[in-house]
């Protein structure tokens, strides 16, 4: 209907358009967040992601989402791209691009594959890739308290700020006061106003220490290096955004151990021969002077390409860590030229056989980026004894 001036008052009609708009939005979003959760996989191993800031915008490419369109009515008509009949088995179907080196580039007629770049921010991204990890196997053991982002409005002031009032308990103030006088009404003075007061909830979580180890040996080529690196750097941005209060400690090793900062953990370089059973034994000794197994969920993490000297080295020390430990690790980066039924590494096989029934050890390889999702999600199920088979 017509204002009187330029345009027009927006009708019922038009209003419920607009609802119907913004859900078919909010449709299409939630199908583009099924879609990036089953190739999750591709997606972070990627290292414009991995080397994102927080808050930056990341494009995503998506293939196969359908957005809708119109189709026409097939019914009693021919079809579109049937042919002309006539074909026999084993006729050379003619293809509509190149049509040989003489014939040189021609425009094509087959249809393509649509993809569509969807924007998240690198936070939403995490999100996403974090909604079903879990530090596993996790003990009532010591807890620590740290501070939410959440306040709780629980406590009543005579001073606040005027949006804090509290409306009935102000209102109650007045009649009582006012009943009290003898004139019942709901007469409000100053003295009468209660204002609620928040206060930062400290939330109680439990003692976790996560130990990362990290194979920089001269073996590590710049594949092997990536994939460790890509590991531990989800890793660490999982257990700060679901678990503040865990504490990581970085190993470096070759032939010889040593604990280093973060920064130095992740820009080292690959060097030397290669001997794991010295990052376990440092485990260890840092174990019993910082972290007691009664008061401490323990998680000890070792990525390696699995060339190693005295293998039963480090089953041994295995077995002592097992005693104290949640969960145990062992991610294992191959290129599948072992000849082994199972395609680890000498290391590899020797762990699995120590330690086939037991739950608490872990073993994954790793021979593509994508594998470092499902990598993920084996060592962080809440139940990896039952996680899918590697």
């Amino acid at each position: 209907m017509e204002n009187g001036r330029q345009g027009y008052w927006l009708s019922a009609d038009s209003w419920d358009l607009h609802r119907r708009a913004e859900k078919d939005r909010l449709r299409h979003n939630e199908k583009v967040k099924e879609v990036i959760k089953q190739n999750l996989g591709e997606i972070i191993g990627q290292q414009d992601i991995i080397t994102a800031e927080d808050g930056k915008i990341v494009k995503i490419p998506i293939r196969g989402l359908e957005l809708p369109h119109i189709r026409f009515d097939p019914h009693g008509k021919k079809g579109v791209g049937q042919g002309s009949g006539g074909s026999q088995p084993g006729d050379v179907i003619g293809r509509s691009g190149s049509q040989g080196q003489g014939a040189g580039k021609q425009a094509g007629t087959e249809p393509g594959i649509d993809f569509y770049e969807a924007e998240f921010t690198v936070e939403e991204l995490v999100q996403m890739v974090f909604e079903d990890l879990h530090l596993p196997n996790l003990r009532e053991k010591g807890t620590k308290d740290i501070l939410a982002d959440q306040v709780r409005f629980d406590t009543i002031a005579r001073r606040g700020a005027q949006s804090n009032l509290d409306k009935k308990r102000t209102l109650l103030n007045a009649w009582k006061r006012n009943a009290a006088e003898g004139n019942p009404s709901w007469e409000i003075r100053e003295e009468d106003k209660r204002f609620r007061s928040w206060e930062v909830v400290p939330e109680k979580q439990r003692n976790a220490v996560v130990i990362a180890m990290r194979d920089v040996s001269g073996s590590m080529g710049e594949f092997e290096a990536y994939i460790a690196r890509s590991f531990y750097y989800w890793m660490t941005r999982f257990l700060r955004t679901k678990y503040t209060a865990t504490e990581i400690v970085f190993i470096t090793c070759h032939t010889e151990a040593k604990e280093v900062d973060e920064h130095t953990f992740f820009a080292a370089g690959d060097s030397g021969g290669t001997r794991l059973s010295a990052a376990y034994k440092l485990a260890l000794e840092i174990l019993e002077k910082r972290y007691n197994p009664r008061e401490w969920n323990i998680y000890p993490f070792m990525f390696s390409d699995g060339y190693n000297w005295g293998d039963h080295e480090v089953v041994e020390y295995m077995r002592k860590l097992v005693e104290y430990a949640n969960l145990i690790g062992y991610g294992e980066i191959a290129n599948d030229l072992w000849g082994s039924a199972s395609g680890l590494a000498p290391l590899g096989q020797a762990i699995t056989e120590a330690f086939q029934d037991d739950p608490r050890v872990v073993v994954v390889k790793i021979t593509s980026k994508e594998d470092v999702w499902p990598a993920l999600k084996r060592f962080f199920s809440q139940h990896p004894e039952v996680a899918a088979a590697w």
